[in-house]
């Protein structure tokens, strides 16, 4: 990716605001910094955009990211944005790590043991689905709940919170609204509050787009509104 002075050179505007408002979307209250680092690499996942991902899993792993939970958000990610973007961004990860000398001994392992299964709450989620699309698409169904719901998401070195955080971002950051609602009250449910699922659609609306976020907004909101309060 070009220098910052090279972007200046050719478009000064650019150059203007990303020294004025995009540097100060780092600073804002309402997001860590390491929050707002799992939205950004979340969102240039999900739309394939590695010129800017070695900055920002450099940046990332600056602001407290563990190598360790680098390479899961890549491994989720697989699921959520597909197995091409997923690829894509772990030959990036793959010169950030060796340019840092960070070695396998700090990434997960590969089968894990698994956080414990909210049963109860895994049987109702299956069920529903099963009931909704068991005869439309056996497969996906069978993939959903053994793959992502028994195996990806109970994997240890994400924490729940922070799986979900990158899941909402990947949905927004890929104009997904539809999948919002099940996957931000998990978030929430997981530990994020209101404020921060907030802040991190301001933080996706310089990553990943105004257009997206607008449009992820009124579905973001309805969530909040009937939450529990």
């Amino acid at each position: 990716m070009p220098a910052r002075e090279e972007i200046g050179m050719v478009v000064p505007a650019l150059e203007k605001y990303a020294q004025g408002p995009l540097a100060e979307l780092w600073q804002r209250p309402g997001l860590a910094p390491r929050d707002r680092s799992i939205v950004t690499v979340a969102a240039l996942i999900a739309r394939n955009q590695t010129a800017d991902l070695p900055n920002e899993m450099g940046r990332a792993l600056d602001n407290g990211v563990k190598p360790r939970e680098l390479s899961e958000i890549v491994t989720h990610l697989a699921f959520y944005s597909g197995w091409s973007n997923a690829s894509a961004a772990a030959a990036v990860a793959k010169e950030v790590f060796a340019t840092r000398g960070i070695g396998t001994d700090q990434l997960p392992a590969a089968s894990p043991p698994p956080l414990p299964l909210d049963a109860p709450a895994e049987a109702d989620r299956a069920q529903r689905v099963e009931a909704q699309f068991g005869k439309t698409s056996p497969g996906v169904v069978h993939y959903t709940a053994e793959l992502l719901f028994r195996d990806l998401w109970l994997r240890p070195d994400l924490a729940p919170r922070d799986r979900s955080l990158v899941t909402v971002s990947a949905l927004v950051a890929s104009g997904q609204v539809a999948q919002i609602p099940y996957h931000l009250n998990r978030a929430m449910n997981n530990g994020l509050t209101a404020e921060e699922s907030g802040e991190a659609l301001t933080q996706l609306a310089f990553h990943a787009g105004w257009p997206n976020v607008f449009s992820a907004l009124p579905v973001v909101k309805d969530v909040i509104d009937k939450r529990p309060k």
